[in-house]
C-alpha cells in the first residue's frame, strides 16, 4: 500500500513583496603625499616615530658635561657648543605623476638666543628650502643641529619646527 500526501499552501502565502533601486556614486580622485619622521640609526631615537608629529628629546645637554642621551653629537667652538642628531624624513605619493618633492622647513617662532638647523640651512620663522629633489618612498636621513652660545641661561629649550613637502 502506497501513501500519498498533497501539502497544500494555504492561500495567504505567496512570494514576498520586492522593491529595486539604483544608487550612482560618484567621487574625483585626488593625488596626495604624506610625510612621516623616521629614526636614523645613528640618531636620537624619536618619540611618535614613523607619525607626522615627533618629537626629538636631546635630554640635558651643555658644553663640556657629559651628553648622556644616545645619538646626540656636540661640538664646543670658543664662544658655543653645537648638539646634533640625524633624523629621517619619508615622503609616499598616491594618484600623481609628481616625480619628486622640495622639502621646507620653518621654526614654529623665532629664537632670538640659539641658532636651530636642518642640515647646513638655518632656520628662521620663514619656511626655508631643504632640498628640491627628494624621492618617495624611503626616508631621506636630515640632520637638526642646536647652536646655544655660552652666554644662554641655564633651562629648558623647546622649539617646533614645522616641515612642509611639496610634490614637484
Amino acid at each position: 500500500m502506497v501513501v500519498a500526501s498533497v501539502l497544500m499552501a494555504p492561500g495567504w502565502v505567496s512570494a514576498q513583496d520586492t522593491a529595486a533601486g539604483t544608487l550612482t556614486v560618484t567621487a574625483s580622485v585626488e593625488s596626495s603625499i604624506a610625510m612621516t619622521f623616521e629614526n636614523d640609526a645613528a640618531g636620537v631615537a624619536m618619540t611618535g616615530a614613523g607619525t607626522n608629529a615627533a618629537t626629538m628629546a636631546l635630554g640635558t645637554i651643555s658644553a663640556y658635561e657629559t651628553v648622556s642621551t644616545p645619538g646626540v653629537t656636540r661640538t664646543a667652538a670658543a664662544a658655543d657648543f653645537t648638539v646634533s642628531s640625524p633624523f629621517g624624513v619619508k615622503v609616499i605619493k598616491a594618484n600623481t605623476l609628481s616625480a619628486s618633492y622640495t622639502l621646507a622647513a620653518a621654526l614654529g617662532s623665532l629664537d632670538a638666543t640659539n641658532t636651530w638647523k636642518i642640515n647646513a640651512v638655518t632656520l628662521t620663522a620663514s619656511s626655508q628650502v631643504l632640498g628640491a629633489l627628494y624621492t618617495y618612498g624611503s626616508a631621506v636621513s636630515h640632520t637638526m643641529s642646536l647652536t646655544v652660545p655660552f652666554s644662554a641661561s641655564t633651562g629648558a629649550i623647546s622649539k617646533v619646527l614645522n616641515f612642509t613637502a611639496t610634490a614637484n
